[in-house]
């Protein structure tokens, strides 16, 4: 049997990343992977932009 992809658990959990347009920290991690491995893609639900964050 196959295992999970490792990368679904990629760290990052603890405190919501701060978005780059607003401010805020009312986001959310939508996936794990951004383009690199040592970046993951969030969603700031303040001002509803995607953004990268580094992990």
């Amino acid at each position: 049997m196959r295992g999970l992809d490792p990368s679904v658990a990629a760290g990052g959990e603890g405190a919501p990343a701060r978005c780059p347009y607003c401010g805020g920290t009312n986001t959310e991690r939508e996936h794990p992977k951004g383009p690199s491995l040592c970046r993951s893609i969030h969603f700031c639900a303040d001002c509803e932009e995607p953004f990268e964050a580094m992990g």
